[in-house]
């Protein structure tokens, strides 16, 4: 396949007849494909880019034109469809054909010894050999092609049932969406299973983590929970935002006998599937332990994490001969490293803040190397923690990282504590200026700092505020709202709404001119006019996330209603828990945020919901809850949930005695089953279509 540009003719004038350029673009658009599939052969499989970053943006942002200006010529396979759809409100499942079985572990070359033997007495003495894998820690996944295009995407689950994931598999940029033609003894490879696993590399995680701790959010505990996680996310375009990798060592097909697990690697690699580079055919026990050795001391320097390595007997006829026993194969195994550990002194705890308040203990350590890297910190997660392990300043303790990646302290080797050590007594108030009591919500383990000027939160706070789906504040970024804190202008939310009178003082910031500061403070003159429940969630009540904050403001028309309900009137909410009408009943409590509020109130935001322009007599949905469940084929569900709270009524995510309607499309899921045990009435697409026309929104 070509790597340049050619073009048989060049692109037509804009003026032309449209089907003589549809079908120039028809070609171009072919053409372009093809080439962005090459080019994410080499950068997420062979790791050898052949173009620069900027010539590939430029190639899909042509694709992309040309796609928008002739809709009828996108397929799905297409590279700019790896993110599309409305979130699903819950997976349909999947039967595997073949059972994605789980394997056999061992750590010890004693129990190897035994599995060879008896993979040799399964087989009555042929010749056999191993093929060797590093075992990525991962996800199992299944992938389905037909006639060379991905169409299917499921999950491990019970081994025998999984869930449909193809929405957020195809957001993965190593997954081929169509492969590269094979053909294997003259039989083109059109139709097929793939398995593999989904995975992140070390640096993608560690960056993750520090962006949820520097938002107050509780860190993922390895790369694996974290790409498990992140597949169970309903909305794709959240997906999208990890950048997940795939891994592949597994092919089926009923095109073809397949011979060698070895010959089935490189027919994946020359499809287009990343595998594992590092592999390696052995002819013997002794060949193994030197995979097994040697991978030990190197997967240090491998930029993903493994726990142990995989062995299969490299014969499918073979395998199929030895069977599995239970829900195992008897001809591979998994041979798994313990994890790394050692020992240190604690010499300090500090504590960190987040966005939220929430407050984490951080253990200060004497510097000790472990797996790679030298470890001097390490969290202690929170109070309870701390006193489960009983842990003391002095102490010496055992450090190990969790996954191959976060430090951890997981034990204490007492007969070394000093005499002089003290049980640690979490600090009653918060490190900064404020000097803020520390609260702990009944139930948690954690302890906040409420103080809204509190300087470890104030940027997270800040960004949050003029996020894109809070306030909308075009401009104020991370990197604006630090200069901005940094250079004291800054120092709570309702600042920004000063900021005006500050525009000299703007001007003489690095980097900024006339127009860039115009610009800002135009973008936050226009927030103002954001609705009522974006501002509930802008303030960022812990616990009220967009959806909370819609539900608040139908039930509470204006600010000063949410302020003065009480936590039994929050709770009567369908959807508002205890957690939620807590925090929410303390944030309205607080002398500090209070003062805020008025200040926003003063600057002119909107403190009370638009009056609703629906009818106000009666309508077949007014004041009705509904829930919807499978595909619609006449609109997306987010379109579906538009129309009808534009005409009063209310749509939530699940089926409750307070349902009045389940409107139910193809493939529905559980909701059905737990609507028909409630007695929820049901309506079928045509019926909601029906009463849709019958209640004109006016």
């Amino acid at each position: 396949m070509s790597e340049q540009l050619p073009l048989l003719d060049p692109p037509p004038p804009s003026n032309v007849h449209r089907d003589k350029r549809r079908r120039w673009a028809e070609r171009r658009i072919q053409e372009l494909r093809e080439l962005i599939r090459l080019h994410d052969y080499y950068y997420y499989v062979e790791a050898q880019p052949r173009i620069s970053d900027r010539e590939y943006d430029a190639l899909f942002h042509e694709l992309k034109q040309l796609e928008a200006e002739f809709p009828e010529l996108v397929t799905p396979d297409s590279p700019t469809q790896r993110v599309g759809g409305e979130p699903l409100k819950e997976f349909p499942h999947v039967q595997h054909r073949i059972p994605m079985l789980s394997l056999d572990n061992t750590y010890s070359r004693e129990e190897l010894r035994e599995f060879d033997r008896r993979v040799r007495e399964g087989l009555g003495g042929q010749p056999y050999r191993y093929v060797a894998e590093l075992k990525y820690d991962g996800v199992s996944v299944s992938l389905h092609y037909r006639e060379g295009t991905f169409v299917l995407g499921a999950s491990r689950g019970d081994g025998y049932t999984g869930d449909d994931i193809t929405q957020n598999l195809r957001t993965i940029r190593s997954l081929p969406l169509r492969v590269q033609p094979v053909e294997y003894h003259g039989v083109p490879l059109r139709t097929f299973e793939v398995r593999g696993e989904v995975y992140l590399l070390t640096e993608d995680f560690l960056r993750l983590n520090r962006e949820r701790e520097q938002a107050g959010e509780r860190p993922f505990a390895n790369p694996r929970n974290l790409a498990a996680g992140t597949l169970k996310l309903l909305d794709p375009r959240e997906v999208a935002k990890r950048p997940l990798r795939l891994v592949c060592y597994y092919l089926l097909t009923d095109e073809v006998e397949l011979q060698f697990q070895s010959e089935n690697l490189r027919l994946l690699r020359q499809m287009g599937f990343p595998t594992d580079p590092h592999w390696k055919v052995c002819d013997t026990l002794e060949e193994v332990f030197a995979y097994v050795d040697y991978w030990e001391e190197a997967r240090e320097q491998l930029p993903f994490q493994i726990d142990g390595i995989v062995l299969k007997v490299d014969s499918l006829r073979q395998q199929q001969q030895l069977g599995t026993v239970a829900r195992a194969p008897r001809w591979a195994i998994a041979y798994k490293y313990e994890a790394k550990k050692a020992t240190t002194v604690l010499e300090g705890i500090t504590l960190q803040v987040g966005r939220t308040g929430k407050v984490t203990p951080v253990a200060e350590l004497k510097p000790v190397f472990l797996a790679g890297s030298t470890i001097s910190r390490a969290t202690l997660h929170n109070a309870d923690y701390i006193t489960k392990l009983d842990l003391r300043i002095g102490d010496t303790v055992i450090v190990e990282k969790g996954g191959e990646v976060i430090p951890k302290i997981v034990g204490v080797v007492l007969e070394k504590r000093p005499p002089q050590a003290q049980p640690y007594r979490f600090p009653t108030v918060c490190p900064c200026p404020n000097r803020q009591q520390l609260y702990r919500p009944p139930g948690e383990v954690d302890y906040y700092c409420d103080h809204p000027e509190c300087p470890w939160q104030i940027r997270r706070r800040i960004e949050h505020f003029a996020s894109r789906r809070a306030m909308d504040i075009e401009g104020m970024g991370e990197r604006v709202v630090d200069q901005l804190v940094s250079a004291g202008f800054l120092r709570n939310i309702a600042d920004i709404y000063e900021l005006h009178r500050h525009r000299a003082q703007l001007l003489e910031l690095e980097r900024w001119g006339e127009k860039s500061v115009d610009n800002l403070l135009s973008a936050i003159e226009e927030s103002k006019s954001r609705p009522y429940h974006r501002l509930l969630f802008a303030l960022g009540i812990r616990f009220v996330g967009e959806e909370t904050a819609k539900i608040l403001a139908e039930s509470f028309p204006s600010m000063d209603q949410l302020a003065a309900a009480s936590i039994e009137e929050l709770t009567a909410i369908h959807g508002v828990g205890e957690r939620i009408a807590e925090s929410v009943f303390r944030f309205f409590r607080d002398e500090n945020n209070r003062a805020i509020l008025e200040r926003l109130r003063r600057a002119g935001l909107r403190f009370a919901a638009e009056a609703p322009k629906v009818r106000l007599q009666a309508g077949f949905f007014l004041g009705k809850t509904f829930v919807l469940t499978g595909e619609l084929s006449t609109m997306t569900r987010e379109e579906a949930r538009r129309a009808i709270e534009a005409r009063g009524g209310r749509v939530t995510d699940s089926v409750s005695r307070r349902t009045d309607y389940l409107i139910v499309g193809r493939n529905p899921g559980s909701k059905l089953r737990k609507a028909r045990e409630l007695g929820v009435r049901e309506l079928s697409e045509d019926d909601f279509l029906r009463l849709l026309d019958q209640n004109p929104v006016e």
